[in-house]
């Protein structure tokens, strides 16, 4: 019986992809920065994080060990059936501005002045009831 393979990238993949791409951002380490640690391009850097390759197992560890997170931080919210894509907070972490923004907000310490700024951002999406 012959032994057949798929290669191809899958849904995990992308979430894998998608975590890294955080992970990097939180430590504020460009592609080309984690790529040139890793021996790679910046280019193989976009398409792990885009899910297009797949990452092997041992690069995933020189990463997680770059990033200072265990192997484990880049499965989390891989639960595809529990919710839709769209509501994976990993997936607003992934774009730096929301990230930046997210970083800024927790330095805020005063419960009064975070509400103030909630509730003014808020207001600035029409779409919310």
């Amino acid at each position: 019986m012959a032994k057949t393979s798929n290669k191809s990238a899958n849904k995990v993949d992308k979430v894998v992809g998608r975590n890294i791409r955080v992970h990097r951002l939180v430590k504020g380490m460009t592609q080309e920065g984690l790529g040139e640690k890793l021996g790679v391009t910046f280019q193989q850097i976009q398409k792990y994080e885009k899910g297009t390759n797949r990452v092997g197992s041992g690069r995933l560890y020189q990463i997680a060990a770059l990033l200072e997170v265990p192997v484990t931080a880049f499965f989390e919210g891989g639960d595809t059936h529990a919710a839709p894509r769209s509501a994976s907070p990993f997936d607003l972490l992934a774009d730096p501005v929301s990230l930046r923004m997210v970083q800024a907000f927790s330095e805020i310490a005063d419960q009064k002045t975070r509400r103030a700024v909630l509730a003014l951002v808020e207001s600035m999406n029409s779409s919310r009831p």
